[in-house]
């Protein structure tokens, strides 16, 4: 039986568990929270020009252990070396986008008569974000950087099986000069540390990724307090390719087996013009014959294992021995290992092509013509992402305004970049991450008007 009070934290590879940390419950949250409050309050009267250079010593502190924190998220993550790199270069980099913007939380002055009239964005207070277990460090720092840049603290929750880049950020934030208490991270259970996370009445916004059905749940809490929310929760993000399209471009198995799927951007619905179809099947199943995957460490390998025995589980259920696939290979033995796989008999109302799998299974359907593709593309409650492919400018841009999707890419699979905003449709969620708004989502608006008119005699 688990220890309520502690997380064991396992290396997805091999089962071995890498690290045992304390798990905070409801007290620990209590008084973490009345520590941000203090720390918010000096940290938001620095001059903005004060806050901006401790984060770029924050930024060049990350950069100076990239390769620790790249080996840490290797470990307790199961990423590949090579995508832990890049993850640990996102945090660093929307480091110093962050900073940039502590100087630039501009006002308005807006003209009205008898008077002038100006705004102010002014920070929220206390921050609490909870953090996901697939990208742990990349999206606890879309949450916490620009909330620090923009004057407040953060309490992050991380989620149970990935605590470590975390702390470690949080440690990197002390040695580079942060002030004590302004980023905490909390590791613990989701119904125990999150929710009184949630529910403090402390805390003046959640920042929330993870699953739409949890999602839901934070969203009523908060809302009985009136509390903001920014939520990023699932997908089923189609990818369109026509028959004019770079085929081999379009069909690039790792717009779906990137983090071995577990990605809310992965492209998991292969929607096919029928006149290319035959090929486009062809296509996929020699590359996922050519995809390595193994132990995440080896710089050769390009998929690793699953996060945990649970989610193996959950996609195995998608995944009948006996249903229609193409197949590539994974290793035997320990760890939590699924071989990457397209579902070629499917219908597009089935499970496996509504729900979201998140592992490394996507789904194969022909469509007809544009206003089929279109049909099939929003035919799902989620709208996150997705990518088009083809040559025809009119049909690109026509294709992108009617699908019903916060991210989508032309000629590309490109989701994420720190510096254009990153959000949802539907019941992918609420609000927008990064881009040059980053900041404001983290501010109250204040109006203030100044009478030029003088006191009433």
């Amino acid at each position: 039986m688990s220890d309520p009070h502690e997380l064991k934290v396992l290396n997805p590879a091999t089962e071995e568990v890498v690290a045992t940390v304390p798990a905070a419950g409801a007290a620990e949250v209590d008084a973490a929270v009345v520590r941000a409050a203090r720390a918010q309050a000096g940290w938001a009267a620095l001059a903005p020009a004060d806050r901006a250079r401790l984060l770029r010593r924050f930024a060049d502190t990350v950069d100076s252990h990239v390769e620790e924190l790249a080996r840490l998220e290797v470990r307790e993550a199961g990423h590949t070396i090579g995508n832990a790199r890049w993850e640990a270069g996102n945090a660093r980099d929307l480091l110093l986008y962050a900073a940039g913007g502590a100087e630039r939380v501009l006002g308005r002055q807006i003209p009205v008569p008898g008077g002038w009239n100006v705004t102010f964005q002014e920070p929220l207070g206390v921050v609490g974000v909870i953090a996901p277990w697939n990208f742990p460090m990349p999206i606890a720092a879309w949450g916490s950087f620009p909330a620090l840049a923009a004057g407040n603290a953060v309490v992050l929750k991380p989620a149970e099986a990935t605590p470590l880049t975390a702390l470690r950020l949080a440690e990197l934030a002390l040695e580079a000069g942060l002030p004590d208490h302004l980023l905490q991270v909390l590791p613990g259970h989701g119904a125990v540390a999150g929710r009184a996370l949630v529910d403090h009445p402390g805390v003046a916004k959640i920042v929330f990724t993870g699953s739409t059905r949890t999602g839901r749940e934070v969203m009523e809490r908060c809302a009985r307090l009136v509390k903001p929310v920014t939520l990023e929760l699932g997908g089923k993000s189609p990818n369109i390719v026509f028959a004019d399209a770079d085929l081999t471009a379009a069909l690039d198995p790792f717009s779906f087996l990137d983090n071995s799927g577990q990605d809310c951007c992965a492209r998991t619905r292969i929607l096919v013009h029928a006149p290319v179809y035959d090929e486009a099947r062809a296509l996929l199943a020699d590359a996922l014959a050519a995809v390595v995957v193994g132990d995440p460490a080896d710089e050769k390998t390009r998929m690793g294992p699953l996060i945990s025995h649970g989610q193996l589980d959950r996609v195995r259920s998608f995944v009948p021995e006996d249903a229609p696939a193409l197949r590539g290979s994974a290793p035997d033995g320990p760890g939590f290992w699924f071989p990457p796989t397209v579902l070629t008999g499917e219908r597009h109302d089935s499970r496996a092509a509504r729900e979201e799998i998140f592992g490394p299974v996507a789904v194969l359907l022909p469509f007809a013509d544009e206003e089929d593709a279109v049909r099939l593309a929003n035919d799902t409650p989620y709208g996150l992402s997705g990518s088009l492919w083809t040559r025809d400018l009119g049909r690109a841009l026509r294709v992108s305004q009617a699908v019903r999707a916060g991210n989508l890419s032309v000629n590309s699979h490109s989701s994420v970049r720190y510096w254009t905003p990153f959000g949802g449709f539907k019941q992918s969620g609420l609000g927008r991450e990064l881009g040059p708004d980053a900041l404001t989502a983290f501010t109250e608006t204040k109006n203030v008007f100044i009478s030029t008119e003088g006191p009433v005699q």
